[in-house]
Protein backbone atom coordinates (compact mmCIF):
# COMPACT_ATOMS: atom_id res chain seq x y z
CA UNK A 1 0.00 0.00 0.00
CA UNK A 2 1.30 3.76 -0.96
CA UNK A 3 1.92 5.93 1.70
CA UNK A 4 -0.27 8.96 1.51
CA UNK A 5 1.11 12.54 0.87
CA UNK A 6 1.34 13.39 4.57
CA UNK A 7 2.81 10.26 5.80
CA UNK A 8 5.91 10.98 3.63
CA UNK A 9 9.26 10.52 5.19
CA UNK A 10 11.10 13.99 4.56
CA UNK A 11 15.07 14.76 5.08
CA UNK A 12 14.25 18.04 6.77
CA UNK A 13 11.26 16.31 8.88
CA UNK A 14 13.87 13.82 9.69
CA UNK A 15 16.70 16.17 10.86
CA UNK A 16 13.99 18.04 13.53
CA UNK A 17 13.07 14.86 14.82
CA UNK A 18 16.25 13.80 15.06
CA UNK A 19 17.68 17.31 16.93
CA UNK A 20 14.56 17.03 19.36
CA UNK A 21 15.26 13.61 20.48
CA UNK A 22 19.20 13.08 20.57
CA UNK A 23 19.98 17.18 21.30
CA UNK A 24 17.17 18.33 23.57
CA UNK A 25 16.71 15.02 24.67
CA UNK A 26 13.10 14.80 24.48
CA UNK A 27 10.73 11.20 24.56
CA UNK A 28 8.77 9.93 21.75
CA UNK A 29 5.76 10.51 23.16
CA UNK A 30 6.76 14.48 23.71
CA UNK A 31 8.06 14.70 20.42
CA UNK A 32 4.70 13.35 18.96
CA UNK A 33 2.85 15.70 20.96
CA UNK A 34 4.40 19.00 19.98
CA UNK A 35 4.71 17.95 16.19
CA UNK A 36 1.19 16.65 16.10
CA UNK A 37 2.55 13.52 14.68
CA UNK A 38 1.61 9.80 15.58
CA UNK A 39 4.74 7.61 17.93
CA UNK A 40 5.36 5.28 14.73
CA UNK A 41 5.97 8.29 12.52
CA UNK A 42 8.20 9.73 14.69
CA UNK A 43 9.61 6.44 15.36
CA UNK A 44 9.79 6.47 11.24
CA UNK A 45 11.58 9.04 11.15
CA UNK A 46 14.11 8.02 13.62
CA UNK A 47 14.73 5.53 11.93
CA UNK A 48 15.00 7.33 8.45
CA UNK A 49 17.74 9.60 10.06
CA UNK A 50 20.01 7.18 10.71
CA UNK A 51 20.02 4.87 7.70
CA UNK A 52 20.26 8.10 5.33
CA UNK A 53 23.05 9.80 8.05
CA UNK A 54 21.34 12.32 8.96
CA UNK A 55 22.21 11.04 12.74
CA UNK A 56 25.76 9.30 13.01
CA UNK A 57 25.72 7.51 16.61
CA UNK A 58 29.39 7.60 17.93
CA UNK A 59 30.14 5.42 21.18
CA UNK A 60 33.12 7.10 23.08
CA UNK A 61 33.97 3.96 25.61
CA UNK A 62 37.35 4.65 27.05
CA UNK A 63 38.46 1.43 26.97
CA UNK A 64 38.08 1.50 22.76
CA UNK A 65 40.59 1.84 20.75
CA UNK A 66 39.19 3.73 17.37
CA UNK A 67 39.52 7.40 19.12
CA UNK A 68 42.59 6.64 21.16
CA UNK A 69 44.24 5.83 17.54
CA UNK A 70 42.57 8.39 15.61
CA UNK A 71 44.31 11.14 17.85
CA UNK A 72 47.86 9.37 17.51
CA UNK A 73 47.27 9.64 13.76
CA UNK A 74 46.42 13.06 14.19
CA UNK A 75 49.33 13.97 16.24
CA UNK A 76 51.62 12.02 13.66
CA UNK A 77 49.59 13.51 10.70
CA UNK A 78 48.77 17.17 11.09
CA UNK A 79 47.21 17.77 8.12
CA UNK A 80 45.03 14.45 8.48
CA UNK A 81 41.32 14.20 9.20
CA UNK A 82 41.26 9.96 10.19
CA UNK A 83 38.42 8.03 10.78
CA UNK A 84 39.26 4.56 12.56
CA UNK A 85 36.94 1.70 12.10
CA UNK A 86 36.43 -0.53 14.81
CA UNK A 87 36.35 -4.73 13.85
CA UNK A 88 35.49 -7.58 15.72
CA UNK A 89 38.28 -9.58 17.85
CA UNK A 90 40.23 -11.96 15.71
CA UNK A 91 38.05 -11.38 12.50
CA UNK A 92 39.93 -12.21 9.00
CA UNK A 93 40.68 -9.30 6.76
CA UNK A 94 37.73 -9.63 4.77
CA UNK A 95 35.63 -8.47 7.73
CA UNK A 96 37.75 -5.49 8.31
CA UNK A 97 36.93 -4.54 4.62
CA UNK A 98 33.36 -4.65 4.79
CA UNK A 99 33.49 -2.54 8.13
CA UNK A 100 35.39 -0.25 6.70
CA UNK A 101 33.31 -0.35 3.33
CA UNK A 102 30.36 0.31 5.43
CA UNK A 103 32.07 3.46 7.34
CA UNK A 104 32.97 5.34 4.15
CA UNK A 105 29.63 4.94 2.55
CA UNK A 106 28.06 6.28 5.35
CA UNK A 107 30.85 9.13 5.47
CA UNK A 108 30.47 9.56 2.05
CA UNK A 109 26.89 10.36 2.03
CA UNK A 110 27.08 12.50 4.70
CA UNK A 111 30.07 14.39 2.73
CA UNK A 112 28.62 14.83 -1.00
CA UNK A 113 26.60 17.92 -1.86
CA UNK A 114 24.60 18.92 -4.94
CA UNK A 115 26.81 20.18 -7.68
CA UNK A 116 29.94 18.89 -6.64
CA UNK A 117 32.11 16.18 -8.80
CA UNK A 118 33.69 13.43 -7.54
CA UNK A 119 37.10 11.98 -8.54
CA UNK A 120 36.79 7.76 -8.58
CA UNK A 121 39.60 5.76 -8.52
CA UNK A 122 38.67 2.09 -9.42
CA UNK A 123 40.01 -1.42 -7.58
CA UNK A 124 38.63 -3.89 -5.18
CA UNK A 125 38.32 -1.65 -2.09
CA UNK A 126 36.33 1.13 -4.47
CA UNK A 127 34.04 -1.92 -5.34
CA UNK A 128 33.36 -3.06 -1.85
CA UNK A 129 32.36 0.22 -1.20
CA UNK A 130 29.91 0.92 -3.97
CA UNK A 131 28.04 -1.98 -3.18
CA UNK A 132 27.27 -0.10 0.50
CA UNK A 133 26.02 2.69 -0.26
CA UNK A 134 22.53 4.15 1.12
CA UNK A 135 20.40 5.46 -1.96
CA UNK A 136 20.24 9.03 -1.90
CA UNK A 137 19.69 11.65 -5.16
CA UNK A 138 21.76 14.80 -4.88
CA UNK A 139 21.06 17.31 -7.35
CA UNK A 140 23.69 18.07 -10.13
CA UNK A 141 26.26 15.29 -8.91
CA UNK A 142 29.14 14.11 -11.13
CA UNK A 143 31.34 11.24 -11.20
CA UNK A 144 34.57 11.27 -12.84
CA UNK A 145 36.99 8.24 -13.65
CA UNK A 146 40.39 9.10 -12.45
CA UNK A 147 42.13 6.23 -14.51
CA UNK A 148 41.52 4.22 -17.73
CA UNK A 149 40.42 0.74 -17.40
CA UNK A 150 41.18 -1.01 -20.88
CA UNK A 151 42.26 -4.15 -20.44
CA UNK A 152 40.94 -7.04 -22.49
CA UNK A 153 39.41 -9.20 -18.90
CA UNK A 154 37.74 -6.20 -17.35
CA UNK A 155 36.11 -5.10 -21.10
CA UNK A 156 34.41 -8.39 -20.38
CA UNK A 157 33.84 -8.29 -16.86
CA UNK A 158 32.70 -5.16 -16.50
CA UNK A 159 34.67 -4.80 -13.22
CA UNK A 160 35.20 -1.01 -13.42
CA UNK A 161 32.39 0.25 -15.08
CA UNK A 162 30.44 -1.41 -12.95
CA UNK A 163 31.84 0.15 -9.70
CA UNK A 164 31.24 3.71 -11.61
CA UNK A 165 27.84 3.87 -12.51
CA UNK A 166 27.21 1.89 -9.24
CA UNK A 167 28.39 5.37 -7.07
CA UNK A 168 26.61 7.17 -9.91
CA UNK A 169 23.40 5.72 -10.23
CA UNK A 170 22.91 5.43 -6.03
CA UNK A 171 23.16 9.30 -6.11
CA UNK A 172 21.32 9.80 -9.51
CA UNK A 173 24.17 11.38 -10.62
CA UNK A 174 26.10 11.24 -14.10
CA UNK A 175 29.09 9.05 -15.07
CA UNK A 176 31.92 10.16 -16.74
CA UNK A 177 33.95 6.97 -17.62
CA UNK A 178 37.24 7.05 -18.92
CA UNK A 179 37.33 4.25 -22.02
CA UNK A 180 41.26 4.42 -22.37
CA UNK A 181 44.04 2.15 -21.44
CA UNK A 182 45.06 1.39 -18.19
CA UNK A 183 48.91 1.38 -19.28
CA UNK A 184 49.86 2.51 -22.74
CA UNK A 185 52.74 0.90 -24.36
CA UNK A 186 54.22 4.32 -25.51
CA UNK A 187 54.34 7.51 -23.36
CA UNK A 188 54.19 9.11 -26.69
CA UNK A 189 50.27 7.39 -27.51
CA UNK A 190 49.25 8.57 -24.73
CA UNK A 191 50.34 12.53 -25.24
CA UNK A 192 48.53 12.15 -27.83
CA UNK A 193 45.42 10.74 -26.87
CA UNK A 194 45.25 13.29 -24.53
CA UNK A 195 45.03 16.29 -26.79
CA UNK A 196 42.13 14.42 -28.04
CA UNK A 197 38.99 16.54 -27.47
CA UNK A 198 36.74 13.90 -25.51
CA UNK A 199 39.65 12.67 -23.77
CA UNK A 200 40.38 16.27 -22.48
CA UNK A 201 37.11 16.71 -20.91
CA UNK A 202 37.22 14.05 -18.68
CA UNK A 203 41.00 15.01 -17.83
CA UNK A 204 39.46 18.55 -17.16
CA UNK A 205 36.63 17.08 -15.11
CA UNK A 206 39.43 15.51 -12.70
CA UNK A 207 41.52 18.51 -12.46
CA UNK A 208 38.13 20.66 -11.25
CA UNK A 209 36.83 17.39 -8.70
CA UNK A 210 35.66 18.83 -5.35
CA UNK A 211 36.30 14.93 -3.76
CA UNK A 212 38.64 12.31 -4.34
CA UNK A 213 37.65 8.36 -3.75
CA UNK A 214 40.49 6.42 -4.18
CA UNK A 215 42.56 3.88 -1.81
CA UNK A 216 46.16 2.56 -2.02
CA UNK A 217 47.22 -0.56 -3.96
CA UNK A 218 50.09 -2.85 -3.22
CA UNK A 219 51.30 -6.18 -4.65
CA UNK A 220 51.70 -7.42 -1.21
CA UNK A 221 48.22 -6.91 0.04
CA UNK A 222 46.51 -10.37 1.40
CA UNK A 223 43.24 -8.91 -0.62
CA UNK A 224 44.99 -8.35 -3.88
CA UNK A 225 44.99 -5.05 -5.60
CA UNK A 226 42.95 -5.63 -8.60
CA UNK A 227 45.83 -3.66 -10.48
CA UNK A 228 48.27 -6.32 -9.71
CA UNK A 229 46.36 -9.61 -10.40
CA UNK A 230 44.19 -8.83 -13.30
CA UNK A 231 46.53 -8.31 -15.87
CA UNK A 232 46.98 -4.92 -16.13
CA UNK A 233 51.39 -5.55 -15.11
CA UNK A 234 52.95 -8.04 -16.12
CA UNK A 235 56.13 -9.90 -14.69
CA UNK A 236 58.56 -7.40 -16.22
CA UNK A 237 56.77 -4.58 -15.75
CA UNK A 238 55.98 -5.94 -11.69
CA UNK A 239 60.27 -6.72 -11.55
CA UNK A 240 60.70 -3.24 -12.77
CA UNK A 241 58.64 -1.34 -10.16
CA UNK A 242 60.28 -3.10 -7.33
CA UNK A 243 63.56 -2.42 -8.44
CA UNK A 244 62.62 1.46 -8.58
CA UNK A 245 61.80 1.17 -5.09
CA UNK A 246 57.56 1.57 -5.63
CA UNK A 247 55.86 1.23 -2.34
CA UNK A 248 52.25 1.12 -3.99
CA UNK A 249 50.16 3.21 -6.43
CA UNK A 250 47.15 5.84 -6.29
CA UNK A 251 44.53 5.13 -9.38
CA UNK A 252 47.96 3.34 -10.90
CA UNK A 253 50.14 6.42 -10.45
CA UNK A 254 52.53 4.89 -8.71
CA UNK A 255 54.73 6.22 -5.90
CA UNK A 256 58.10 5.71 -3.50
CA UNK A 257 58.58 4.76 0.08
CA UNK A 258 58.95 8.59 0.63
CA UNK A 259 56.00 9.65 -1.08
CA UNK A 260 57.66 11.02 -4.36
CA UNK A 261 56.03 9.87 -7.58
CA UNK A 262 57.91 11.58 -10.22
CA UNK A 263 60.26 9.76 -12.13
CA UNK A 264 59.15 6.57 -12.28
CA UNK A 265 58.93 5.71 -16.06
CA UNK A 266 55.78 3.56 -15.49
CA UNK A 267 53.72 6.52 -14.35
CA UNK A 268 54.81 8.18 -18.17
CA UNK A 269 52.68 5.66 -19.30
CA UNK A 270 50.05 5.74 -16.76
CA UNK A 271 46.33 7.03 -17.38
CA UNK A 272 46.05 7.94 -13.52
CA UNK A 273 46.47 11.80 -12.80
CA UNK A 274 49.44 13.47 -11.73
CA UNK A 275 49.37 12.55 -7.43
CA UNK A 276 49.79 16.49 -6.96
CA UNK A 277 45.86 16.09 -7.50
CA UNK A 278 45.25 14.68 -4.42
CA UNK A 279 47.52 16.85 -2.80
CA UNK A 280 45.49 19.99 -3.96
CA UNK A 281 41.53 18.89 -3.94
CA UNK A 282 39.65 20.11 -1.08
CA UNK A 283 38.62 16.84 0.05
CA UNK A 284 40.98 13.74 -0.55
CA UNK A 285 39.52 10.56 0.66
CA UNK A 286 41.69 7.57 0.76
CA UNK A 287 40.02 4.30 2.20
CA UNK A 288 42.56 1.51 3.19
CA UNK A 289 42.42 -1.69 5.23
CA UNK A 290 44.44 -4.81 5.57
CA UNK A 291 48.13 -4.94 6.62
CA UNK A 292 49.49 -5.54 3.38
CA UNK A 293 48.80 -2.35 2.56
CA UNK A 294 50.45 -0.93 5.48
CA UNK A 295 53.77 0.29 4.05
CA UNK A 296 51.70 1.77 0.57
CA UNK A 297 49.51 3.92 3.48
CA UNK A 298 52.78 5.24 5.25
CA UNK A 299 54.36 5.58 2.06
CA UNK A 300 51.26 7.76 0.62
CA UNK A 301 51.02 9.46 4.39
CA UNK A 302 54.53 10.79 3.64
CA UNK A 303 53.96 12.38 0.78
CA UNK A 304 50.63 13.61 2.09
CA UNK A 305 49.02 12.22 -1.01
CA UNK A 306 45.43 12.86 1.34
CA UNK A 307 43.81 14.50 3.70
CA UNK A 308 41.19 12.21 4.80
CA UNK A 309 41.70 8.72 6.00
CA UNK A 310 38.90 5.79 6.45
CA UNK A 311 41.02 2.81 7.87
CA UNK A 312 40.36 -0.05 10.24
CA UNK A 313 41.78 -0.16 13.91
CA UNK A 314 44.01 -2.81 13.18
CA UNK A 315 45.74 -1.43 10.04
CA UNK A 316 45.98 1.63 11.60
CA UNK A 317 47.88 0.18 14.49
CA UNK A 318 50.18 -1.29 12.61
CA UNK A 319 50.93 2.01 10.79
CA UNK A 320 51.54 3.62 14.08
CA UNK A 321 53.79 1.38 15.12
CA UNK A 322 51.57 0.24 18.87
CA UNK A 323 50.80 -3.88 18.23
CA UNK A 324 48.63 -5.05 21.16
CA UNK A 325 50.18 -6.93 23.58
Amino acid sequence: MLRGVNDAITDTQAAQVARLYYVQGLTTDAIARELGLSRPKVSRLLSHARRTGLVEIRIHDPQAQPQSLEAQLRAAYPFLTPHVVSVPPGSPESVWLERVSVASATLLGQTLRPGQTVGLAWGTTLDAVSRCLTPRHIPDLQFVQLNGSANARDFMSGFVTDTVTRFASNYGARAHLFPVPTFFDDPATRQAMWRERSVRHVLDLQEGADVLLYSVGAAGANLPSHVYVAGYLDPADQQALTEQGVAGDIATVFFRADGTFGGIPMNARSSGPDLTLTQRATQSICIVSGLGKVQALRAALAGQLMNTLIVDEITARDLLGTHAT
